[in-house]
């Protein structure tokens, strides 16, 4: 590609006239940091992925709980998981910073994963047990909203290719945290059934006591972002100047009113959604005839766009917790349904939540394949760097999941005819003569749907936010995870509160007399549903840009 021919200094420093062996070492800066940062992100996963997979079993298997009892306790811890990051989120932006946070947050981390393997191996304690599993969530509050944020943090976006470099970062993040729980799925799994659920808890222990060595191993590498203040005070006070100020109106009646500008030279462009949001930076007779501008009465324009970002961001969020409801079930009745079912090859027994493992290994691939030959083949047709926009990429999940749910209903359909063939419907322990492998096609779906859904609101919620909120933009687009699987609670509840007043209950302990099958077909009409709100929302969606960009 020819060189444009240009002198400027801002030019150069973009890197758009960097010889090719510097912009290389531009991308490799923010690199450098970043696979420091990359190792902790993988152990965190490992171990939080391969405690969620084999959550289910512990509980039905080691605490005897009931199915649907220890499934919602399944959903709420991971509710409360991904609720917490919303603390440590507003804490880094307003107090700590990412770093300070994501240092104290791996500690808090390690504590609970020390209790973990503590209340498993010699306490034996139930109530212990449940006290550690939520003192890893408040550790993972602080860690999780952080870290992928200060991990793109070390990418310059004044800089071009290190810009480019960040698009393809989060392609890789998403990559790391797949590897991870693919091999924390498989090795967990076969160390829990063979050798014993204290070594199964004290090998991520063990790899989140290292990954935290490595990442303060690169402290001097590091790009940190000093915390912008309270990001709730911003929104605050556009939503509280916004309602002072209803009434006014610019006409000529009110020619005194015209817009507050601030002092900021890189303005986010003024947008015409959200209109009412605009009279919090109109000034009246009081705001003039003052000397000091009063922040709860008059805000700048930057700060009343940014409150829009984040108000646009949150239908899509709302329509996204379907898409949460249906990919709990893999931690939950999927692998209930596979353990009723042949889990043999040969002489080797599969655990049942090793399976999950086959999400990752989809996911794998097929980010690569998005990434390397998906994107460049529609970048031809669309002219769009990604190939297809970000919203474009989360719907192509959305519907995926219903698909997934479909599939789901009918390989259910069949799993409980083959138990009528063989009489073995009151007998829930029986093992049902059917293959774990007719699950393939669900987890496959799954997997397909996590890889364009889940690196899609990621993006999203890291591009569309404003520079200062973006740790609280990672810790909202987390809890999305939390409140839906709190949702897949409350669809349980209300699912068997019906059917048990109008027939047989659904979801009861014997899954062969569950109508699992019913269950996710009335998950797959919800998600339907849900996809026609989305793709309303999604087309009426405007993206963020800044002055500089339009110029």
């Amino acid at each position: 590609m020819a060189l444009r021919s240009c002198s400027s200094d801002s030019d150069i420093r973009k890197g758009l006239l960097l010889p090719s062996h510097h912009r290389t070492e531009t991308i490799k800066g923010g690199w450098h940091a970043a696979i420091f940062i990359i190792c902790t992100e993988f152990a965190e996963q490992f171990s939080y992925l391969g405690l969620s997979a084999s959550l289910i079993t512990y509980l039905t298997n080691q605490i005897h709980q009931p199915i649907t009892e220890a499934t919602k306790n399944v959903n709420t811890w991971l509710g409360f998981s991904s609720l917490f990051p919303l603390l440590g989120g507003f804490i880094a932006d307003s107090y700590l910073g990412r770093f300070n946070t994501v240092v104290i947050s791996s500690f808090i981390y390690l504590l609970g994963l020390i209790s973990l393997t503590l209340s498993v191996s010699i306490l034996k304690n139930s109530k212990f047990f449940f006290i550690s599993l939520y003192l890893m969530a408040l550790g993972d509050g602080g860690h999780k909203p952080c870290v992928q944020t200060f991990a793109a943090d070390q990418f310059d976006d004044k800089i071009e290719d290190q810009r480019e470099a960040k698009s393809s970062f989060f392609n890789c993040w998403y990559l790391a945290i797949v590897l991870a729980g693919t091999s924390s799925v498989f090795l967990l799994s076969y160390l829990q059934e063979n050798v014993g659920w204290t070594v199964a808890f004290a090998l991520p222990l063990g790899v989140w006591i290292v990954a935290t060595a490595v990442f303060l191993l690169g402290m001097k590498r590091y790009t940190k972002e000093s915390p912008t203040g309270s990001s709730f005070s911003t929104i605050g006070q556009v939503l509280v100047a916004s309602c002072l100020k209803w009434n006014l109106k610019q006409s000529p009646r009110h020619a005194i009113s015209l817009y507050y500008y601030g002092d900021d030279d890189h303005q986010i462009e003024h947008t015409g959604q959200l209109r009412f949001l605009d009279k919090a930076m109109m000034m009246d007779e009081h705001d003039v005839s003052n000397n000091t501008r009063e922040p709860w009465r008059l805000c700048s324009m930057r700060q009343v766009e940014e409150v829009k970002l984040v108000l646009r961001l949150i239908p899509v969020w709302l329509t996204c917790l379907m898409f949460v409801v249906v990919q709990n079930q893999l931690s939950t009745f999927f692998i209930k349904q596979g353990s009723t079912m042949n889990c043999t090859i040969g002489n080797f027994q599969i655990p049942p939540a090793s399976i999950q493992g086959i999400v990752g290994i989809v996911i794998l691939f097929g980010v690569l394949i998005y990434d390397r030959l998906f994107v460049p083949m529609l970048r031809n047709f669309t002219n769009h760097p990604s190939g297809i926009t970000v919203l474009q990429r989360i719907g192509v999940g959305l519907f995926f999941s219903i698909i997934n749910m479909v599939v789901s209903a009918l390989v259910e359909a069949k799993r409980i005819a083959v138990a009528k063939q063989y009489n073995l419907v009151d007998d829930p322990k029986s093992t049902i003569p059917m293959s774990i492998w007719w699950l393939l096609p669900q987890y496959t779906i799954l997997g397909t749907s996590d890889a364009f859904t889940v690196v899609g609101l990621q993006e999203l919620f890291y591009d569309q936010m404003p520079e200062g909120l973006r740790s609280l933009g990672a810790a909202a687009y987390i809890s999305l995870f939390g409140v839906g699987s709190f949702m897949a609670n409350a669809i349980i509840d209300i699912v068997i509160a019906i059917t048990s007043q109008v027939g047989d209950k659904w979801l009861v302990n014997n899954l062969n007399k569950a109508h699992l099958d019913y269950f996710y077909w009335v998950l797959a009409g919800l998600s339907a549903l849900n996809l026609c709100v989305y793709l309303k929302i999604a087309n009426g969606f405007v993206y963020k840009k800044s002055r500089s960009e339009l110029k």
